[in-house]
């Protein structure tokens, strides 16, 4: 008999934030004190893109060697650290109004390499109100992708490494939301403009440079582990489709570990994250966390029952199946 063809995991429950929020403020009315912007990450944006923009400068005659051990060091977590930004401008979490928040985000992309600053913050924002529907959520890896990648540890770290390539291909299955605008556009422009400064100005080792920061910040790195701890099913949290991580990296990559925290509360910023766990601990430490990326990193390569379909899936945010489309010409 053929083999049964694997799939996503499947929830006929709403996704499980909302209802924790409500729970959590009727307990904890103080949290709301948390909510709101922190202007003060844009200090860390300029702060972060001057590093990674100094740090190619540094390289421009150095060996191919020298600029891969910067980029798997400094230019990966500073790139990481500039995706945190992007995130929090995603939120509106940095300056209160939209516009201040997309142009913050613009420049937080300048130097890593893409133009993906304002199309994350598009997608990501389904992601939150539609976790785990396929058709919206673009965080979920397509079937396709799934099924090419299997159990194989070589197939999941070549995954990793071209992580940013198979995210963006996602883009393109989320029907609801138009792939190019004044905003996506003006992004990839200025992103072009970018690039070709650092090639022509300063060549093509500081170009290869802020390459590989992309890369390793969101692919074959100990922080490339973010991506599964997040939303993967890895074997011990039953039902549980959102993870937490509270190692030690959360104090260089600006407390993006705290993730049901951040589900359960998107409108705090970063730096309040911790406060949410403080204020309310019956509510999280019965929760499975992680405490180590690279052990989990190893364990997603290595462990073949750890694949690209160890994700919890719904048909709508609700739970409940959501309403077929009329045929034309009849009543809806």
């Amino acid at each position: 008999m053929p083999d049964h063809q694997p799939d996503f995991a499947h929830s006929c429950s709403p996704e499980p934030h909302r209802d924790r929020t409500k729970q959590i403020l009727r307990r904890h009315p103080e949290i709301r004190t948390l909510i709101g912007p922190s202007p003060v990450t844009f200090l860390y944006i300029v702060g972060l893109v001057s590093l990674q923009f100094v740090t190619a400068w540094l390289v421009a005659d150095r060996s191919i060697w020298v600029t891969l051990l910067l980029a798997y060091t400094v230019g990966a977590f500073a790139s990481h650290g500039l995706f945190v930004m992007i995130h929090e401008c995603a939120h509106r979490l940095v300056f209160r109004k939209r516009v201040p928040n997309v142009l913050a985000g613009l420049v937080a992309n300048l130097p890593l390499f893409v133009p993906g600053s304002f199309s994350f913050q598009k997608y990501h924002l389904k992601h939150h109100s539609n976790q785990g529907v396929y058709e919206l959520d673009a965080d979920i890896p397509s079937r396709w992708e799934a099924r090419l990648i299997g159990r194989s540890a070589f197939m999941k770290a070549l995954w990793l490494l071209l992580y940013p390539l198979f995210q963006s291909v996602r883009a393109f299955r989320v029907k609801d939301v138009p792939p190019l605008d004044f905003w996506t556009v003006t992004n990839l422009l200025i992103q072009i403009g970018v690039n070709l400064a650092v090639y022509l100005v300063w060549g093509p080792m500081s170009f290869a440079y802020l390459a590989l920061a992309l890369f390793f910040s969101i692919g074959l790195h100990p922080l490339g582990a973010r991506w599964i701890q997040r939303h993967y099913l890895v074997g011990e949290g039953g039902d549980q489709e959102t993870f937490s991580y509270y190692g030690k990296l959360n104090l260089l990559t600006f407390n993006v570990g705290y993730h049901n925290e951040h589900h359960d509360f998107p409108s705090i910023s970063w730096i309040r994250l911790p406060g949410i766990r403080a204020a309310a601990p019956e509510f999280y430490e019965e929760l499975t966390a992680h405490t180590s990326w690279t052990r989990l990193l190893f364990r997603f390569l290595f462990d073949p029952e750890i694949t690209l379909y160890s994700r919890m899936t719904r048909e709508s945010a609700s739970g409940n199946p959501r309403p077929a489309l009329a045929e034309p010409g009849t009543a809806a």
